[in-house]
């Protein structure tokens, strides 16, 4: 039996099962440690730093390595480029990020709740969208930061953009910026999230033929 207009919307008047009950029930947990584990890490090489700084970035805060250290240092060297400070206040990510994933998250207990596939469907999507925004933002921070340079710098640099993923050569840096476990843990959200979707549409298919 083939599912028309009708079928679809029958479709999505369904009640998920207890296994995608559960897959979203995961899901939110993973969701929240981001509220306490970083989401990426810049580290940078240098002659003068074998040891290298560290930067994590976390959905409310910088954090730099060595007790905070870092961070200083890093600000340090961009000012001689003539780049902006790294502080909380630059990044309005910082301000709405962990209230939208706190949203999404009800969004998810709601979809438990509920047990519809629509309630599943809508977060799904939101949940898509903020990812998909969430990484553009962060790309384009990143090429902001390095081509908004101070014509007065002590030392001029070609504007060049910090890798978003991977190794990079800046200057006489080595540069490597990676995704942390609270990356792979939203990532973990979006996969069963779609999980939960499939396997509710696989039983209502086999159900409906």
């Amino acid at each position: 039996m083939q599912a028309g207009p009708r079928g679809e919307g029958r479709f999505l008047d369904q009640t998920i099962d207890r296994r995608a009950r559960l897959m979203v029930l995961v899901a939110v947990a993973l969701l929240a440690t981001t509220y306490v584990l970083p989401l990426w890490n810049l580290t940078m090489f240098a002659p003068q730093y074998p040891e290298g700084l560290r930067l994590d970035i976390y959905s409310y805060t910088l954090v730099g390595g060595n007790g905070g250290q870092d961070i200083k240092e890093i600000n340090v060297l961009n000012h001689y480029i003539g780049m902006r400070d790294l502080v909380d206040s630059e990044f309005t990510e910082f301000k709405w990020m962990p209230f939208v994933i706190g949203a999404l998250g009800l969004f998810m207990l709601r979809a438990v709740v509920h047990g519809t596939v629509a309630s599943l469907l809508d977060v799904t999507v939101l949940f898509t969208y903020f990812a998909t925004f969430s990484m553009w933002s962060f790309g384009y921070k990143l090429y902001r930061y390095g081509h908004d340079l101070s014509p007065t710098a002590a030392v001029q640099v070609p504007p060049f953009m910090p890798p978003m993923f991977g190794y990079e050569q800046i200057a006489n840096f080595e540069v490597y910026s990676y995704p942390r476990l609270a990356s792979y843990a939203m990532a973990g959200t979006m996969v069963l999230l779609l999980a939960a979707f499939a396997s509710t549409w696989w039983r209502y298919r086999k159900v409906a033929s």
